[in-house]
């Protein structure tokens, strides 16, 4: 599995996993690969610094055995900063609250029914008691949303990229 990291036109970053670098050419070159948050096919790859396999690191770490000559380095995963750290700049606080946003939805989808066009009738027999209450998602025009906010059942509109298969 590579897992890359990704960028759209509007400056979005996001990953995306495929089998090999081919997988990911032959998509982006298709046009399959959109960016989660506002769905452009502009989509390039970032640099990204590999991953390194160093579980036999933390093995040897454990057990109090080191390779000669690195007694006294720290293990890789030793070195790098606390993921909970305050970022140091703005392009740094976005990225986090776009990874914070995506995890989210991800698991607002999740745990919900996708009901499809049918919306607006599910949302209104679960409020009106005729089906049993749980959580929907779907599409509905904007019209069906304005009759449902007046009606008072609450809701949540999200932009179409959100709706789908989040990448």
């Amino acid at each position: 599995m590579l897992v890359l990291n990704l960028g759209c036109a509007q400056g979005h970053r996001f990953e995306g996993w495929f089998g090999s670098a081919q997988d990911f050419e032959s998509q982006q070159s298709g046009g399959l690969i959109s960016c989660p948050l506002c769905g452009s096919v502009q989509v390039q790859r970032l640099p990204s610094a590999p991953r390194l396999n160093v579980a036999h690191l933390r093995e040897q770490k454990s057990t109090g055995a080191a390779p000669t000559g690195q007694e006294n380095r720290p293990a890789p995963s030793d070195a790098r900063p606390d993921a909970a750290a305050v970022p140091e700049d703005a392009s740094q606080q976005l990225q986090q609250l776009q990874q914070l946003a995506m995890q989210a939805l991800r698991q607002l989808i999740g745990k919900t029914e996708d009901v499809g066009e049918r919306f607006a009738d599910e949302a209104r027999r679960m409020h009106y008691g005729e089906a049993e209450e749980r959580a929907i998602r779907g599409r509905a025009t904007r019209q069906q949303a304005q009759e449902l906010v007046e009606e008072g059942i609450e809701l949540i509109a999200l932009p179409e990229p959100f709706k789908s298969n989040l990448q």
